[in-house]
């Protein structure tokens, strides 16, 4: 199975792991399951960065995609036929976040199971979307 992780789970994975789940982490440390970190999260860490609303220590994003890689993540771009088919997307009165929405639809397109913190992600779940969500 391939996941794809959202923000908040590559950033507490690597900087806060007592802030998963412990099925998060098992997900994370088996070595069969491909999990893959999306340009659409490099993108929102280096807007977030540079708006100055995130602190990634003594690392900035380039540092941070290093890190990332060697961590043993994979990175996944997104085919321009995924962004061209977004607006297929449902509109969420209660959900809005530009990011998530389209990990969402990179997840649901692509056939990966997300992996997030936000529960309200699962009203996308009628939608095609598989989710695993951080409970702890």
């Amino acid at each position: 199975m391939n996941y794809l992780l959202d923000t908040h789970i590559i950033l507490w994975t690597l900087f806060d792991p007592g802030k998963l789940s412990e099925s998060i982490k098992e997900i994370l440390v088996d070595s069969e399951k491909q999990k893959f970190v999306s340009g659409i999260n490099l993108w929102e860490i280096s807007i977030k960065y540079s708006l100055g609303k995130l602190d990634l220590g003594n690392k900035n994003p380039d540092e941070l995609l290093i890190t990332i890689k060697d961590s043993g993540f994979r990175i996944t771009e997104i085919p321009h036929q995924i962004l061209s088919a977004y607006y297929k997307l449902p509109k969420k009165e209660n959900h809005k976040d530009p990011f998530d929405r389209m990990l969402i639809w990179q997840s649901i397109e692509s056939g990966f199971t997300l992996l997030s913190h936000d529960s309200k992600l699962e009203q996308y779940i009628p939608n095609g979307l598989t989710l695993v969500t951080n409970r702890i």
